[in-house]
């Protein structure tokens, strides 16, 4: 693990980033954009899961995840795993088995459920219900007119980046 990424995510312990390609790139990219940015959370290792339907713009979001990730002086390993299509059981247990293996290693987890298809969210929450993981980020939009562009051109009042586990540690109701 590299330890001089580690010192400047505030000197804990490495993080990792697991995401969810779906239907758009720009939900993938602006939710990471969002985490890095208003969490200050910076990976050393991205894992990219996404169903066989959406292989082909694959590459596209590992180009954005890595230009973002340059943007913020950080270069962290990008991988992505294809799943079969709805097969939530199946995505689910590749996520937990990818963040069992994660937390064993040392590492700060947070799985982002902000792009991903229903099945492939929902498998990996049911799975994750018994895994320890740190974070599950979620960039709400108010308006989905306008959201297919950059996250800094999205007004900022229009979007808001949630830590749902976060948030139900602290006991927050829903608003």
């Amino acid at each position: 693990m590299p330890s001089d990424q580690a010192a400047a995510t505030g000197g804990g312990r490495p993080r990792a980033y697991i995401t969810m390609l779906g239907r758009t790139v720009w939900a993938l990219a602006n939710a990471y954009h969002a985490a890095l940015m208003e969490r200050g959370f910076l990976p050393e290792r991205i894992w990219i899961f996404t169903e066989e339907r959406y292989r082909v713009p694959l590459d596209k979001a590992v180009s954005a995840v890595t230009l973002l990730s340059e943007s913020f002086d950080i270069s962290p390993a990008v991988e992505t795993c294809i799943v079969e299509e709805a097969d939530f059981l199946g995505a689910g247990m590749k996520v937990s088995a990818m963040v069992r293996r994660l937390k064993a290693e040392g590492y700060e987890v947070a799985l982002d459920a902000t792009p991903g298809r229903k099945p492939l969210v929902a498998g990996a929450l049911v799975a994750l219900a018994s895994v320890p993981i740190d974070h599950v980020f979620y960039l709400g939009i108010s308006k989905l007119e306008g959201a297919s562009k950059p996250y800094l051109m999205i007004p900022f009042q229009q979007q808001r980046l949630h830590d749902f586990l976060e948030a139900a540690r602290r006991g927050d109701e829903c608003k």
